[in-house]
């Protein structure tokens, strides 16, 4: 699918109609992009948030399958398994491989606009999943998005910076996104006239204060923690070879999740959230250098997602002993 000026949401719906459907399962990357997208889906559609994937360790509701779930905020490289997310992970479009195909059923804007590092970086997908999860739904079913959650939805990935720091690329996203239409769910984030510059920039510190407050004053409170640098688990709790979230996590999480809740109107529906009862899949996370011999030869090793973080990097995840399916 290439839809280089405007997308067309009903192709994409087409070709992706899990997209909108109700009662699915999902994984969620652990950080405010993913938690936005698991409380979106579950207010709008019913989805059941059923794990945590942090591209090192991966929590599964136990008798759940990974095939049976939608990843949201991360790309997945099987065919086998749907997913969501925003991520550069073309190195060069003339360099393609033939396991490419592999990302067919991932709802991907890069993708979709055929963008690459090696010639496009500067015109990579500036905004977060959440954004192009809400045009996607929001074609299909009306949104509401009160002003309250302008902050919340400026802030996630970064997004308020990118479009201070990249204004003409996010220009070109939200055109491409369609935000610029008064029946876009995203027009009201974008094209608000609720704010001036100097009181989103105090409305944005108030939100920061209130993040920062949730647990012991502390940075990351906007993500779940479940494994250090090294792929090590953190914060979890084992009982018989069956995982939880530590309590003080959760807790944290849940403060996030119900600030998050407050703000945009998107309920916070308990029952539709695990927390507990997880298996554990632990994979090894790498890095590169960019260039074509390196994509090449991370391709060969079958990695199960990546992204190009940097113009320096593409950190890759590689299930070493093939259990991501099983």
């Amino acid at each position: 699918m290439s839809q280089l000026d405007k997308i067309d949401y009903k192709e994409v719906i087409k070709k992706y109609p899990w997209i909108v459907e109700r009662g699915r399962n999902c994984i969620l990357s652990p950080d405010s992009d993913g938690l936005l997208c698991g409380l979106f889906m579950s207010n709008y559609l019913g989805w059941k948030i059923r794990g945590f994937y942090d591209e090192k360790i991966l929590l599964l509701k136990k008798g759940i399958s990974t095939s049976d779930c939608i990843f949201l905020d991360v790309e997945i490289f099987r065919n086998e398994i749907k997913s969501v997310g925003h991520h550069t992970v073309l190195f060069n479009k003339d360099k393609k491989p033939r396991s490419w195909k592999n990302f067919e059923n991932s709802i991907q804007p890069n993708i979709f606009r055929d963008y690459d590092a090696y010639k496009n970086f500067r015109l990579k997908y500036p905004l977060a999943t959440i954004h192009i999860l809400m045009g996607v739904v929001g074609s299909k079913i009306k949104i509401k998005v009160p002003t309250s959650a302008i902050c919340p939805l400026l802030y996630t990935d970064g997004v308020f910076k990118n479009l201070f720091g990249y204004p003409e690329n996010c220009i070109d996203w939200l055109r491409y996104l369609k935000a610029d239409e008064k029946n876009n769910p995203l027009n009201i984030v974008f094209f608000n006239k609720h704010y001036s510059v100097y009181s989103l920039m105090s409305a944005l510190k108030a939100f920061f204060k209130q993040v920062k407050n949730i647990y012991q004053n502390k940075k990351g409170n906007d993500k779940i923690k479940i494994s250090d640098s090294k792929g090590t688990p953190k914060n979890l709790e084992e009982k018989r070879g069956v995982f939880s979230l530590a309590l003080t996590e959760k807790d944290k999480a849940e403060g996030f999740i119900k600030i998050l809740s407050n703000l945009t109107g998107w309920r916070y529906k308990e029952t539709d959230w695990t927390w507990d009862n997880f298996q554990l899949k632990k994979f090894q996370k790498r890095a590169i250098r960019p260039n074509n011999k390196n994509f090449e030869s991370m391709i060969k090793k079958r990695p199960i997602s990546w992204a190009m973080t940097s113009g320096n990097a593409i950190e890759y995840t590689q299930d070493l002993k093939n259990i991501l399916l099983k």
